[in-house]
């Protein structure tokens, strides 16, 4: 995986510059060059790699022509991101826009950077123990109560009966705890009984299908619903229940990953968030450009005594997917979605 981590880094890297080269020098913003180091966590999310790392880059080429991308992607190894933290600083980055594989131990780079008069943007992922000079996500809490109380009001309004699985994020990742306050936040006093809950060790889908296998020898046949923190882990739950023959309970999600559109789809997923990357995406490339500059980017939050920009989600279910997965901000179109396998289904949703 390291060595994919590190041909992927290439890539993107040689496409950043690429871009900036082609730009003309009149289209981009009317600031000097520099450099911005965008720093991902891993690579069990797809969306990294397809999404955030390309939009980001985009919008950097937007804002400044001659500025340099540096790209790196820790796949999930927190001393890896230090690393590659160090590196860019040592590169000349300027300001390091990092979404954290440890959310603690990310306090140091944090230090570290701004001890060299280096800007931090803090990126889907807060830093709690050490403020960065800004954050930039969408509101990890609203998301966890969102997919919980979606899941809630499906179990009520098909008379569900049975209790509630609880498949949380990582527990070194801060939005992750975030996520599952939220979580709580609904379905503590839904009426469902909550069997278990389980921190998923980075996210890990694999980890999550281990862990809801044996909740469903243990609970077998009263697991009414699975409330998932994630696509990945949404999918690690699907996978245990038809690894165990079992009918699949609804199941939620978080991420709108194509993979997990695609469960939405053929139903056996019952719903996800849709989070446009483009829109956090671009918003730290502004952030990023507006500290370059000297500015003071405009926060809308103080969270973590760190000023932020949250912005709020869509709970995506097969009522509304064609509109906000299909719609002006969505990143997919029906062929991405209706493949061979799943075209069924989808005309059975009315999208072709």
């Amino acid at each position: 995986m390291k060595r994919l981590a590190a041909a992927l880094t290439g890539v993107l890297a040689l496409a950043a510059l690429a871009a900036c080269a082609e730009e003309p020098g009149d289209a981009g913003g009317d600031g000097g060059a520099g450099t911005v180091a965008f720093l991902m966590p891993d690579l069990a999310s797809t969306r990294y790699e397809q999404y955030d790392a390309p939009l980001f880059e985009q919008k950097m080429a937007e804002l400044c022509a001659d500025c340099e991308v540096i790209y790196q992607n820790a796949d999930s190894d927190a001393a890896l991101q230090q690393q590659q933290a160090n590196s860019a600083i040592a590169q000349g980055a300027e300001v390091l826009v990092i979404d954290p594989v440890d959310s603690t131990a990310a306090a140091t780079i944090v230090q570290t950077a701004q001890s060299q008069g280096v800007k931090v943007v803090a990126y889907d992922r807060p830093i709690p123990d050490k403020p960065a000079d800004f954050y930039i996500s969408f509101d990890n809490e609203a998301i966890g109560e969102a997919i919980g109380q979606s899941l809630v009001d499906h179990l009520d309004a098909t008379g569900a009966e049975g209790g509630i699985l609880q498949v949380n994020g990582s527990p070194t990742d801060a939005a992750a705890g975030l996520i599952k306050q939220g979580i709580h936040n609904a379905v503590d006093d839904s009426g469902y009984e909550l069997l278990a809950e389980y921190d998923t060790p980075d996210w890990a889908p694999e980890d999550a299908q281990q862990w809801v296998s044996g909740q469903i020898a243990q609970f077998d046949g009263q697991i009414a619903g699975v409330v998932a923190a994630n696509d990945g882990t949404g999918g690690g739950a699907i996978a245990a229940f038809k690894a165990a023959d079992a009918d699949v309970p609804p199941v939620t999600g978080n991420d709108a990953e194509l993979a997990a559109i695609q469960r939405i789809v053929a139903g056996d997923q019952y719903n996800t968030i849709s989070k446009p990357i483009r829109i956090v995406a671009e918003a730290a490339a502004e952030v990023a450009y507006q500290l370059m500059q000297g500015e003071e980017p405009e926060a809308t939050h103080d969270l973590f005594d760190t000023p932020s920009q949250l912005f709020e989600p869509t709970v995506v279910t097969q009522e509304n997917l064609a509109e906000v997965i299909f719609g002006p901000d969505g990143v997919l179109a029906p062929e991405d979605v209706c493949t061979t396998e799943y075209a069924d289904a989808c005309a059975a949703l009315g999208i072709s």
